[in-house]
């Protein structure tokens, strides 16, 4: 009995395009690394095809999805940019649509009730165990008629609705990524479609979503390929055409297991509360576990590694996902961060500074210009945003704290205390204040205190950015102005003991 598309409670436009891949996520967590991945994949693979992403919220574990969880899984993939075409549809909200597809199942031969209780299946489980095979459901009430089914069902009697797995042969299917497949149905258990109290099982409203929604391709984790088998008899029984399946292997840790909370980090959002930004994530995940092939290479130097999104776009294939685990390396993604940084202008990266700022609760006391002008004398030693809101706050503003150690490496000496506010006293009166002038001026004080000019310019550079290391002291001056770096100068004698 062929499938009901009729049942649709979303359908689709018979013009929507060819290619159509959806993202899938359970919202009883935030979205993670794995997930972010399986969503980028998907939708670099829909933008190349020129065809549809759809998000779908797959959340019928009512006990531990939250409306929180969703709010995040959008959040994250609006930070990563990932725009999508259609949805986001919620399986919680087409719950008669499973209904009516298992009601057809049963109807066609390949579902039956079964009613053992859940106390009986443990009981079963626990022996096979002891017996050293391999726990699955027997299939004992297969054998019941659909007559008998009713009656019992009549009376009051619970039951779930399980699929009727062939016993003989086996189930194939071609992976884009791992090729063919191939499972015994002998090793597949026959599987709950509905639950006793309604609730579909992710076998069956997975199926049932992809053939309403027409998706022509399934791209998701290495972890589901088990489940595909199931999901193909699936259907077959329906009267449908597959879709191309294309499992993703899986993200380890830098010890090779799965990637988890001990590794760092799993939250996407947490990335970006790290100062990570979004192009660079992005760009850090397309190549964990996918290659560009030959648009890499360089016939000089080493491959390529950054790559604007729409490069990714009109490079994505299923072709070029890799067969082995990737492995999810913190230092490969600071080492993104900072290029993109670098690279970014000024004016693009001020919003993302600003939010860092919020969320700090730090306000700015700079004109935009000055704000920018500080951003890009920063920027090639910026590794995170988290810098603006940290270390680099001395450029923004003048409440910003002062290493210990730095403090205590160069400013132990009150004589060089003294001779920085004299120093600021000689730069308030200069009347041209310049890179050059600024310079001339210092050198020539030291010179005409028998100091080296070293000891005055790295005092300087703690007095006004509060750090050791810092660009260029004269640039720094430059940037901070010259009533703010003569104020700052005055009060090196102020400073708390070394």
């Amino acid at each position: 009995m062929l499938y009901d598309k009729s049942l649709a409670l979303h359908p689709m436009n018979a013009s929507s395009p060819l290619t159509r891949v959806r993202f899938a996520p359970s919202p009883t967590g935030f979205l993670h690394v794995g997930g972010a991945r399986t969503a980028l994949f998907s939708w670099l693979f829909a933008r190349h095809a020129g065809g549809a992403f759809v998000l779908r919220i797959e959340d019928t574990d009512f006990e531990r999805s939250s409306a929180d969880m969703v709010t995040g899984i959008l959040e994250g993939l609006r930070w990563l940019g990932m725009d999508w075409d259609e949805g986001p549809f919620y399986q919680s909200q087409r719950l008669d649509l499973y209904t009516h597809a298992a009601a057809t199942l049963l109807e066609s031969g390949h579902a039956y009730h079964c009613f053992c209780t859940r106390e009986e299946l443990e009981l079963r489980r626990a022996s096979a165990t002891e017996a050293g095979t391999v726990p699955r459901y027997d299939g004992r009430c297969r054998s019941i008629s659909r007559a008998e089914a009713a009656r019992r069902l009549e009376q009051g009697e619970r039951a779930v609705v399980r699929f009727m797995v062939p016993r003989e042969g086996a189930t194939t299917f071609q992976d884009a990524v791992f090729g063919p497949m191939e499972f015994a149905n002998a090793e597949l258990e026959d599987f709950v479609l509905l639950r006793s109290d309604g609730i579909p099982t992710y076998h069956l409203s997975v199926v049932v979503d992809d053939l309403d929604m027409r998706m022509t391709h399934i791209i998701r984790g290495a972890d589901h390929l088990s489940n595909t088998p199931k999901q193909v008899l699936l259907y077959q029984a329906l009267g449908a055409s597959l879709p191309v399946f294309a499992h993703l292997p899986l993200i380890l840790g830098p010890d090779k297991t799965r990637l988890s909370k001990r590794h760092g980090a799993t939250s996407v959002m947490a990335y970006k509360d790290m100062g990570i930004v979004p192009e660079a994530f992005r760009n850090f995940l397309a190549l964990l576990g996918w290659s560009p092939g030959e648009a890499a290479k360089r016939p000089d130097g080493p491959d390529r590694e950054i790559f604007s999104t729409s490069e990714l776009i009109e490079m994505f294939s299923l072709s070029g996902i890799a067969h082995s685990n990737a492995v999810f390396n913190n230092e490969k993604l600071a080492w993104y961060n900072t290029e993109y940084i670098r690279a970014y202008d000024p004016a693009r990266l001020l919003p993302l500074i600003e939010d860092e700022w919020r969320q700090a609760q730090y306000q700015t006391s700079r004109s935009r210009e000055e704000i920018l002008a500080a951003i890009a004398l920063l920027q090639p030693r910026a590794r995170s945003l988290k810098d603006f809101s940290s270390a680099f706050l001395a450029y923004f503003g003048d409440e910003f704290s002062i290493d210990d150690a730095a403090l205590k490496k160069y400013l132990s000496d009150p004589a060089v205390r003294h001779m920085l506010a004299e120093l600021g006293h000689r730069y308030a009166a200069l009347e041209s204040f310049t890179e050059a002038t600024t310079e001339e001026l210092l050198r020539a004080f030291a010179a005409e205190k028998g100091i080296k000019a070293g000891a005055l310019i790295n005092g300087a550079r703690v007095v006004l950015t509060g750090q050791a290391v810092a660009p260029s002291l004269f640039a720094v001056m430059l940037c901070l102005g010259q009533q703010r770096v003569a104020r700052r100068l005055e009060a090196a004698i102020h400073l708390p003991a070394a």
